[in-house]
């Protein structure tokens, strides 16, 4: 190795600390010194006041794809001989430090902020989340300002089927929405396990719209009926592990993970919400009035008691029509059906994704063999001479699972009480269905 007269090596990576370039541990800065004739074996004499060419490099990329192997740093070694002596020049005094670039830093001004707020209405099912403004949002286009707008996911599951979007303000950085978006049918295991992202986007109308940040907020943090205020700074997305950037070790792992990971998203697909009420009405006698049903067939099926199934609304259905909507509509089935007269289907809905049937359906049956039935609900949009394309579906029954069997118990369980619950719509037929 060949130095100026007079000059000292300082290869900083914290304040008051030195790293011995050549193989074996960290040394404190004040012994860095007696190294200096070990780091040049092939220079026997005096430093030579002619520096070598090949200049000591360091990156921060250096610095993480050390932590999995035996050195820290990984310095550009001369004439490209690796790990063996170390021979290294410099043209002047050195003082390197690994400096992280501020777009990637945690520094609130890199991206900018976010400042929005909260409420999930428990009586209603209902998230509404009040977009306020963003400060100092990073400059995206070439005349030094941006055209940002925000949109909203629900994680895990984002689809397009619950994202929710704000309007765009042009040429500002530091825009002002005060706008209000609202999820339907959020249950209280959604505000336990789900997280909202707000991600705020650069539109552009000639190529894509650019990423500026984003923000991911629990919504566990959220207390039911209490508006909470947030102001947080935006942050590039969570990078997925690539595995040529980790060890043999951990190549494995990352490819089981990113599978695992697309399974459960796949699994967790929905594609929208059903809000349904159940409720088992009980025979009526003789000299008692029926005040619902009045006359005719229906009259007489409800005064022999049955139940009574409620189609209330859908939301945030998914988008089914090169428009961007469907045409939903409903249908039910009470399971097993030998004689094949359970399938009941409300009216079509034209162009909407959040659309509201409020009708009633009524299968004549007692309480007893309605333990044994499952209902089988789905949402399907309309096409005209082609095949009706499936939406999404949900299954009650004894046999079901979370919110489905909450439901089907608390309506047998509580006969002539009126139970709504909403639905999350899964993205697969039930399997009675598919053999249909």
């Amino acid at each position: 190795m060949t130095l100026r007269r007079g000059k000292k090596l300082s290869i900083s990576i914290q304040e008051h600390m030195a790293i011995d370039v050549c193989p074996g541990p960290i040394r404190p800065i004040r012994q860095i010194s007696a190294y200096f004739p070990r780091l040049s074996p092939t220079s026997p004499g005096p430093l030579s006041p002619n520096p070598p060419t090949s200049p000591l490099t360091l990156s921060p990329g250096s610095v993480a794809s050390g932590m999995g192997g035996t050195h820290l740093l990984s310095p550009l070694l001369a004439h490209g001989r690796p790990g063996g002596g170390c021979s290294l020049s410099l043209t002047s005094s050195v003082d390197t430090s690994v400096e992280i670039n501020s777009d990637d830093s945690d520094d609130c001004t890199a991206l900018g902020t976010l400042e929005f707020e909260l409420r999930y209405e428990q009586r209603s099912s209902e998230l509404h989340c009040r977009l306020l403004r963003a400060k100092g949002l990073k400059p995206m286009d070439f005349n030094g300002l941006s055209d940002p707008y925000v949109k909203l996911h629900l994680l895990p599951g984002a689809c397009k089927a619950n994202k929710l979007k704000t309007r765009t303000i042009r040429n500002s950085l530091n825009p002002v929405w005060n706008e209000t978006l609202t999820y339907s049918g959020i249950t209280e295991e959604d505000m336990h396990r789900k997280t909202l992202r707000l991600t705020v986007c650069d539109e552009d109308k000639l190529t894509h719209n650019e990423l500026i940040g984003e923000s991911r907020v629990p919504l566990k943090r959220v207390k039911p009926d209490q508006t909470k205020h947030f102001h947080t700074c935006l942050e590039h997305p969570p990078p997925l592990p690539s595995p040529t950037t980790m060890g043999e070790a951990l190549r494995g792992i990352s490819c089981y993970l990113r599978e695992w990971e697309n399974e459960q998203l796949h699994s967790l697909e929905e594609r929208g919400r059903l809000l349904l009420s159940l409720q088992f009405v009980l025979p009526l006698s003789s000299d008692e009035p029926d005040v619902d049903g009045g006359e005719g067939e229906g009259g007489e099926a409800r005064r022999s008691g049955g139940l009574c199934v409620g189609v209330r609304r859908c939301a945030h259905l998914a988008a089914m029509d090169v428009n961007g909507f469907s045409d939903p509509y409903v249908k039910i089935y009470l399971k097993p059906d030998i004689q094949k007269k359970s399938k009941h289907k409300t009216a079509v809905m034209k162009k909407t994704l959040n659309p509201e049937f409020n009708e009633e359906f009524f299968y004549e049956i007692s309480l007893s063999e309605l333990s044994n039935k499952s209902l089988e609900v789905t949402v399907w949009d309309y096409d005209l001479g082609r095949s009706n394309d499936f939406i999404g579906g949900v299954c009650l029954s004894g046999h079901s699972q979370g919110d489905g069997l909450r439901h089907w118990t608390d309506c047998l369980k509580s006969p002539g009480r009126r139970v709504e619950r909403w639905h999350i719509l899964s993205n697969e037929l039930p399997r009675t269905l598919s053999h249909d």
